[in-house]
């Protein structure tokens, strides 16, 4: 009989194989917090987390949240890396071009060294298994193939905000950008319809693609910045969306015909809540918000009747002039409304964000202006009846799922995209005009809050509620992607014919050892290596002890259809192909000879 291993010994062993996702979001509030409600579905599925913040908001988020916010939980940890930009105490967004292009120039040699560090046996953590990166933080990729890890993608806009990105380079060579001058802005030139833009509904305009091909430079640093990260969406493992299928059928559709596997796992707000205990450490301890929230907001929606308060705010990054602010204020004060509104310091471009006496006074009793807030908490109060924002991803997504109609004043990036699809696609917003003019705004609020526009749009709204809540709850698409996402076990059978040679079969071996994931079963026919017998190395063999399984021959069809197997990698031969098929499972490829190159190129699940 085996001797049994001192407590100490199998903890360090158990810490060994426990899987690290290293977690990077791009440094704006907008990514950091669905990159954190992600981190902690991971952390509740047995991960050990590390979160990965620039410089800049590690120092801010102790600012808002206290000395002990970055302390973590057991197995959540925080990590820093510099962004590259200037040094800067202000309590406010960075300039994002700069930041963008500082992140992408600067930062992989500070992720590698981050990596190394982890996996350095002292350092008292798991060796990483895997990386977890913001979609436009795509040198992660790079530092996670530099330590033979998978990484899968973060993409934090919608799926149709990123199809609306993914058609920039076709603009362009369409000569439909950059704009020849800037009265095309105005003209009704940005009213053309795009006829061609695969994945985005009908009827789409050069308006209400991502804002960024707003340019009369073809060297614009968003818009070429964009193009790179979009493009290079196709080199992760997996890309996450924080979406849900129902909602973007057509966009996720058109995404999983040219990317990685796509897994839908949102509303990720709505699924953390039925993961992670409400109250616990990890709920509690582990939060994302880079400004203060202030106290007594929902005290103050209790004493309001049902569907009575406009609930504003213009996200994290959005900037207006003075006059802009002004008409917004005097529309909500004309409405006759209650209003909530999130007033940002840094709100107002250039200067702090200060309303005037006259209105102060004018809104007294009605009105409460805030710096931060809880938003979830807020838009799911029955008091608030609509939702004045400027259609960032994740406000979307919470005014959807708490069934609260909106009011639309998209700023930049896929923001107008999200506009348009929640007036032509989702029937729940409707647009207010650039210029936001006080009456324009007044008359909306109250069309929205009373109209039978409004009252359409509620009735809408509530269904994608219902919809959203389904599919989140235990045992939902959502749950069921994720444990995809994160459990594709590798099933490896190279068919009855195909060889290679003895150099192919080690990448093979060290490629499976190196991806961290189980493999049950790997086929390895005695005659699989040309002229010679199959045999992996003992160093492989030790390598993948507990999680690797070597057959010669096995019951494929039972073997494929099992719930544990998540992904085949084959040779494309016929009839494995149609037994993958049959089972629903995806596909990596590596044609040997006759049809099976055929086969590989079609049906898109490979």
């Amino acid at each position: 009989m085996g001797s049994v291993a001192p407590p100490e010994k199998q903890e360090a062993t158990m810490a060994a194989r426990q899987r690290h996702a290293v977690m990077i979001p791009y440094p704006a509030q907008g990514h950091v917090t669905p990159m954190m409600k992600l981190a902690k579905l991971l952390h509740a599925r047995g991960f050990h987390v590390t979160f990965v913040n620039s410089e800049f908001n590690h120092h801010r988020m102790l600012a808002s949240r206290g000395a002990a916010a970055l302390d973590g939980v057991p197995g959540f940890h925080f990590a820093t890396i510099p962004d590259g930009l200037p040094p800067s105490d202000a309590d406010a967004t960075q300039d994002i071009p700069a930041l963008c292009h500082s992140t992408m120039t600067t930062c992989l040699p500070h992720v590698v060294a981050l990596l190394a560090k982890l996996n350095d046996p002292s350092s008292g953590v798991p060796r990483v298994t895997c990386v977890v990166a913001d979609a436009i933080m795509s040198f992660a990729y790079d530092a996670a193939r530099q330590i033979g890890v998978p990484c899968a993608a973060l993409c934090t806009p919608s799926a149709c905000g990123f199809m609306g990105y993914s058609h920039y380079r076709q603009l362009v060579e369409r000569g439909l950008v950059p704009l020849k001058d800037a009265a095309q802005l105005t003209d009704g030139y940005l009213d053309m319809v795009v006829d061609g833009a695969r994945g985005m509904c009908d009827g789409i305009q050069l308006r209400d693609f991502p804002s960024f091909i707003r340019t009369t430079d073809r060297g614009d640093t968003m818009l070429n910045f964009i193009m790179h990260e979009a493009e290079r969406l196709t080199l992760p493992d997996a890309v996450i969306l924080n979406t849900f299928d129902d909602l973007e059928r057509p966009a996720l559709d058109a995404m999983r015909a040219i990317l990685p596997p796509v897994y839908t796992v949102g509303p990720l707000h709505l699924h953390v809540r039925h993961v992670v205990p409400k109250g616990s450490p990890l709920d509690t301890a582990v939060a994302s918000n880079l400004w203060k929230e202030q106290d007594g907001l929902l005290e103050w929606l209790d004493g309001r009747p049902p569907r009575s308060v406009v609930y504003v705010n213009y996200g994290s990054i959005t900037v207006m002039t003075n006059e802009q602010l002004l008409e917004f204020a005097w529309g909500l004060a004309n409405s006759g409304y209650p209003f909530l509104w999130n007033v940002r310091p840094d709100l107002v471009k250039g200067d702090t964000a200060v309303l005037p006496p006259e209105f102060v006074a004018a809104v007294e009793g009605r009105g409460l202006l805030t710096t931060w807030c809880p938003q979830e908490q807020v838009i799911e109060h029955p008091a608030v009846g609509v939702f004045l924002t400027h259609s960032g991803w994740n406000s979307t997504l919470e005014s959807l799922c708490a069934g609260v109609p909106m009011l639309s004043w998209p700023f930049f990036a896929e923001q107008q995209t999200n506009c348009r699809y929640k007036r032509t696609e989702w029937g729940v917003g409707m647009e207010i005009g650039g210029e936001a003019r006080r009456g324009e705004v007044a008359a909306m609020i109250r069309e929205a809050m009373e109209g039978e526009k409004g009252r359409e749009m509620r009735r809408r709204a509530v269904e994608w509620k219902e919809m959203a809540i389904r599919v989140t709850l235990p045992g939902g698409a959502a749950e069921i992607n994720l444990t995809k996402l994160i459990d594709q076990l590798r099933y490896v059978n190279y068919g009855s014919i195909t060889v290679m040679t003895i150099e192919q079969l080690l990448e093979f071996a060290w490629g499976l050892a190196n991806s961290g994931y189980p493999v049950p079963l790997e086929r390895v026919r005695p005659d699989l290596v040309k002229g010679d017998t199959a045999v992996p190395p003992p160093e492989f063999l030790a390598a993948v002890e507990d999680r690797g399984l070597l057959t010669t021959w096995c019951p494929q069809e039972q073997v494929i259809e099992h719930p544990a197997v998540g992904v085949f990698l084959t040779h494309s031969g016929w009839n494995s192909s149609l037994e993958s098929l049959c089972a629903g499972v995806s596909m990596l490829s590596w044609p040997f000879f006759v049809e099976q190159q055929t086969n590989c190129r079609r049906w898109q699940c490979g």
